[in-house]
This record gives structure tokens, sequence and C-alpha cells, in this order.
């Protein structure tokens, strides 16, 4: 499908901050960092953005994919190659016990999962990992990882601020000033949740 770009301006101000909004708050990276054109393109399209956003924007991503399908989805769809992303971002907002799950799902691939995702499928066969009890660890801190991501972007804020225009599909753009939000639906208010991220994805083909 041919899907055309268009500009749409956006802001990350305090009231989005204040808010909780911690999807909305991604969005320029959201739509203006590729995690499907490989790991070179992904690092140099994060450049210009802080450390504290690209913590955010990864571990947003790690989250949707293991609440959408486990550990076995996230390493298997092209996120995966967030995976050291987010690990350090982890650490960074202080949920070292996620941190150790995450780390520990990357050890059963053999301790480096690729950033290539076929070369990581072929990982994934080799070790034939069960991620079962991870995942149910993950989900025991999901609660804690929303709050310390809050806490985090709420001390950081200034990282996060964003007054400028993203280019997104034409599909996504919404009337007027409005901008579909991915894993949290409908328009940059925050309200709503019939769509996730991992939607996005291919998990199923």
């Amino acid at each position: 499908m041919n899907t055309e770009l268009v500009q749409k301006h956006f802001v990350v101000d305090d009231e989005m901050i204040d808010g909780g909004y911690m999807q909305e708050v991604i969005t320029p990276l959201w739509w203006g960092v590729s995690i499907y054109d490989g790991e070179t393109e992904m690092y140099d399209a994060l450049e210009h953005f802080t450390e504290p956003q690209k913590y955010v924007w990864a571990i947003q991503w790690y989250k949707s994919e293991v609440d959408n399908g486990g550990h076995d989805q996230f390493f298997y769809n092209h996120t995966g190659i967030v995976w050291e992303i987010a690990l350090e971002g982890l650490r960074a907002i202080g949920c070292q016990s996620a941190a150790e799950t995450l780390e520990e799902a990357a050890q059963r691939l053999g301790g480096s999962p690729s950033m290539d995702r076929e070369h990581r499928w072929l990982q994934m066969e080799r070790h034939n990992a069960d991620f079962s009890d991870l995942d149910r660890a993950f989900y025991d801190n999901d609660a804690i990882i929303d709050k310390a991501l809050n806490n985090y972007i709420s001390s950081n804020r200034e990282a996060f601020y964003f007054d400028g225009d993203v280019m997104v599909p034409d599909y996504m753009a919404m009337d007027g000033d409005d901008l579909f939000i991915p894993g949290f639906s409908g328009y940059a208010t925050g309200h709503g949740s019939s769509c996730s991220p991992a939607d996005y994805d291919d998990f199923d083909e």
C-alpha cells in the first residue's frame, strides 16, 4: 500500500506531561524514528532526540509488544531492535526488577539478540527459549513501570518539550490539528484505547 505522508504540527508541553499522556509525549519519535529499516537508520534518526525521549520511546515499544504477545512477540517482531535501549531505559527510570526480566530474556537468546530481524529469528529457533515465566514477571511489574515512566517524564520534562512538525501517514491525520496516536487511539487528547502499537507489526504472518 502506497501511503502519502502529510505534515502535522504537534506540541508536547506541561499540560500534556502533567496529564500523564506517555504515548503522546513521544509522538515525535513514534513517527520520526523507524524500527523497520535497520539499525543504522534507527540510530541516525534517534540522534535528533534526547536520551530521556529515547528511553521512554523504547520502553513503550517493549511494553506494547510484551503486553500484546509476550517476549516471544517482542523479539520476533521488528521491535526487538530496541531491546538494548529499552534495557538502558528501564535502569534509568529505576525499574531494576523489570530490567532484570528483559536482561534474562536476552540471555535466553544467547545474551545479545541481533539487531537484524531475520538473524534474531535464527537465534530464537536455535535457543528455543521459553519466556512464559518472564512474561508473568513483566506483567507483575507493568503498573510499576507505568508509574516510573510518568515520574521520569515529569522529572525530566525539559527533555520532552516539542513544538514542531511531524510527518505522518495521511490516514493517521485527523481533521484540523488532531493527530491519531497509536496506542491511545482517537485524537491527541489521550482519550480512548482501541489501538495498540503492536497492531502495526506482523507477528501473525
